[in-house]
């Protein structure tokens, strides 16, 4: 029987998430597909994928000098197409972008940091979103006592966090704005998107389960927030040119 570490396994799992390729396309030199997609779903339905994620959140903040829980949070959901093999009946069409397929809701700290996750069919309205994901937040963070969200949330998320002690305030568009242009506080969560899509497993959604979308969002952010700790950039697979590799002659291009 061949035993794998855990870190040769975790490893996998965010090559797979930072490039997107099939499980079955894994590198020689990373353990087989049927070993990481065992642990994958394994720590994913035990919660261990969730739990590493929010020990490494709270080691960030502390490195930036915050409290281990937020106060504050920002919601925003974003709609991305689904894949052949994920069910219809957790597909939808998002009415407002008239586009298939699955939505992603999330709640960020004021540092972009992820606090909970919600993925849903795109049919499904941004305020049952938002609610799901105000009860996520008072498990996870229940210090926090206030919330920015966009003009997509109504009343309703407004109502039901004033229930839980959070004051939801909803963003409005500056008017006569024309284009791109960062809305105050929102920005936040938005850039927190984008970072995410730059893992190219989730530039669409390629789960057949909606929690193998939450626990790969959270394996994402996972390497997000590593790099940060470690302060490392992506190392390029190319081997360095024979000249830069080899040792320079001092007295050579004198």
């Amino acid at each position: 029987m061949i035993l794998y570490g855990s870190r040769e396994i975790v490893n996998a799992i965010r090559y797979q998430a930072r490039t997107g390729c099939q499980w079955r396309y894994l590198p020689h030199d990373l353990p087989p597909k049927s070993a990481v997609y065992y642990y994958f779903g394994k720590w994913r339905d035990d919660g261990t994928a969730e739990t590493i994620h929010d020990l490494l959140r709270a080691q960030v903040r502390e490195s930036r000098k915050r409290q281990e829980d937020p106060t504050a949070v920002v919601l925003d959901t974003q709609t991305v197409r689904a894949s052949t093999n994920a069910p219809k009946e957790t597909t939808g069409l998002d009415p407002g972008k008239k586009s298939p397929g699955r939505k992603r809701g999330i709640a960020t700290d004021v540092l972009g940091l992820v606090i909970a996750v919600v993925v849903v069919a795109a049919s499904v309205h941004d305020n049952a979103i938002g609610i799901t994901l105000l009860d996520k937040v008072v498990q996870a963070a229940p210090a926090v006592t206030k919330a920015w969200v966009d003009a997509g949330f109504k009343n309703a998320v407004v109502e039901h966090g004033a229930n839980h002690g959070i004051d939801v305030e909803i963003v409005q568009r500056q008017p006569g704005v024309r284009g791109f242009a960062p809305e105050p506080k929102r920005w936040v969560v938005e850039q927190t998107l984008g970072t995410l899509m730059l893992h190219r497993r989730l530039t669409r959604d390629f789960e057949t389960k909606p929690a193998s979308s939450v626990a790969m969002i959270h394996w994402s952010m996972t390497d997000v927030m590593l790099r940060r700790l470690t302060r490392t950039s992506t190392p390029s697979w190319r081997d360095p040119p024979a000249w830069r590799a080899a040792p320079q002659d001092p007295q050579e291009h004198r």
